[in-house]
């Protein structure tokens, strides 16, 4: 697996020290040797890598990654750029962002630049063996991740969950929605989206508390390539 090096590494340096971790690193190990996994070994804290903790603002958490080539990079939602089709649940995502605050929906599903303003993208599951969704759930991912929640909920920052589906609802009681805005709807893949994701208002809510705490708003427009 790859390092972690930045300020995440502090607020996690004990789960490593875990039973839980070294069974996850074992089993996450082999794995790699024996299948074919997504993401690639070093982007799998991509997400961590791109956006520390000092600098998180928004928490977008998804399930667990893309499951087909040359899709995951190791932030939710997220496809590299010389992936041609975006994913339904991104299109729609893209969609909402369109009617919400007027944005073109882009060429592709690359989003390092939400990753770089401070949105973390987070999967509950880091990685998944290729063409079989959930592949690697229950298998330690869960625990490890929330205590990248539970880290990013101390923050001296007050911040943004958006909470899409029901796994990510789960979350919330861990949440502290005094200090924090947690913002919930059903998920934006093509099963539910029309089910309440459509016209939710996150990313123009997010916006407005965030300036409303004294920081910048999110540029959500993800631009053509």
């Amino acid at each position: 697996m790859a390092a972690i090096e930045n300020d995440w590494l502090p607020a996690l340096r004990a789960e490593f020290k875990k039973p839980y971790y070294a069974k996850l690193y074992h089993f996450i190990e082999d794995e790699y040797r024996t299948e074919t996994v997504y993401p690639a070994a070093d982007r799998i804290f991509e997400a961590l890598t791109l956006t520390p903790l000092e600098k998180v603002r928004v928490v977008i958490l998804g399930q667990d990654p893309y499951h087909e080539p040359n899709q995951a990079h190791g932030l939710a939602f997220s496809v590299l750029p010389t992936q041609p089709v975006i994913p339904p649940s991104l299109k729609n995502i893209y969609r909402e962002l369109h009617d919400e605050l007027g944005c073109y929906i882009p060429n592709n599903g690359y989003l390092k630049k939400w990753a770089e303003q401070g949105v973390l993208l987070l999967n509950t599951v880091l990685t998944v063996r290729a063409h079989a969704a959930f592949s690697h759930r229950n298998q330690g991912w869960e625990q490890f991740t929330d205590a990248i929640l539970a880290a990013a909920n101390q923050s001296e920052h007050r911040l943004v969950f958006l909470l899409w589906g029901r796994p990510a609802q789960e979350k919330l009681p861990m949440l502290d929605t005094s200090r924090h805005l947690v913002l919930t709807s059903p998920h934006p893949s093509p099963l539910s989206a029309s089910r309440g994701f459509f016209g939710c208002g996150h990313f123009r809510k997010t916006n407005e508390f965030l300036q409303s705490v004294g920081e910048a708003p999110i540029d959500w427009q993800i631009e053509n390539i």
